[in-house]
């Protein structure tokens, strides 16, 4: 048997703009993702998720919209498969709040699948394909930045254009105090980039100088975090909500979850994290429950992608 386990993530920084090679600000969670697969005598996969039951035999994979980025890392590595195999999948999160989960299932079966097939299965093989996986199941769509969250681990600066990982260590005892909290609903993340674009060639020039902004808080929260001043992260963190209403991927309940959080005594800054028009609500420091809202606690993860025993 081969076990595997990837953090859930959350974006602190850079949501919309990393898509247009800007910087972004991401963690990893201690929410996880853990897959388990045990080889079969025949070619049958088998799957056993709390999102579906699965069977098929390897060469015809039959369709199964709820665990689509498992079954395409499935298929990108089945022609180095001996034999079939099952995948047991148990997820430490719900898949409707915005903790990456998709990203953290990409990475923990196609980490499984690569150890199976005697692949080399290292963080940067894992990150690569992966996003591969997640890039042809939204169609092109991602940027990867929860995807690298959950392989790498702790708090990363990323970026696309060129593609890096770059770790941001802070000490454990001085890693900030995070919370989120979940509006009740959300809207996909491509249908809200969909939106952004639309309005986007509406004002294409302002939409690019609200990337580069966008771009130079994220440059300055990294900064920030790598001196450990999160008095200064939460000022940029409020800068950066307001460039997310620019967008316009703000709503009425967010707005008042984001108010209400920001007057707690015990909270430096609040914003969206995430697309937006729905979802979740960051908030830094010691924040107390929204009534009405369900309150997500989490500390960030220092470890990424893993096998069991390694």
């Amino acid at each position: 048997m081969i076990k595997a386990r990837a953090p859930g993530s959350i974006m602190l920084m850079g949501e919309h703009a990393v898509l247009f090679g800007h910087r972004a600000i991401a963690c990893a969670v201690d929410k996880y993702i853990e897959v388990e697969l045990r080889p079969r005598a025949d070619n049958l996969v088998v799957i056993d998720s709390v999102l579906a039951q699965y069977r098929s035999t390897l060469e015809e994979l039959d369709s199964e919209p709820a665990l689509s980025f498992v079954l395409v890392a499935i298929k990108s590595v089945r022609a180095c498969c001996d034999s079939g195999f099952e995948l047991k999948i148990s997820a430490g999160f719900s898949s409707t709040v915005g903790l990456g989960s998709s990203a953290a299932v990409s990475a923990a079966v196609m980490a499984v699948l690569l150890r199976f097939t005697g692949q080399s299965a290292g963080k940067r093989e894992i990150f690569q394909k992966a996003l591969a996986v997640v890039h042809e199941v939204q169609g092109g769509r991602g940027s990867g930045t929860d995807l690298a969250a959950s392989v790498y681990g702790g708090l990363i600066g990323y970026s696309i254009e060129p593609r890096q990982v770059q770790p941001l260590p802070v000490p454990n005892d001085q890693l900030p105090h995070l919370s989120l909290h979940y509006c009740g609903y959300k809207m996909k993340t491509p249908d809200v980039l969909a939106y952004v674009e639309q309005r986007s060639a509406e004002s294409p020039e302002l939409f690019r100088s609200i990337y580069q902004l966008m771009h130079q808080t994220s440059v300055a929260a990294e900064q920030a975090i790598l001196a450990a001043d999160f008095v200064q992260l939460g000022r940029l963190m409020d800068i950066y909500q307001g460039l997310m209403e620019a967008l316009g991927v703000n709503d009425a309940t967010l707005s008042g979850m984001i108010w209400s959080l920001r007057q707690q005594t015990g909270v430096q800054a609040a914003k969206i994290s995430g697309s937006g028009l729905g979802d979740c609500v960051l908030a830094l420091g010691d924040a107390q429950p929204l009534t009405g809202f369900e309150k997500i606690e989490f500390a960030i993860s220092t470890t990424g992608v893993e096998f069991d025993g390694n």
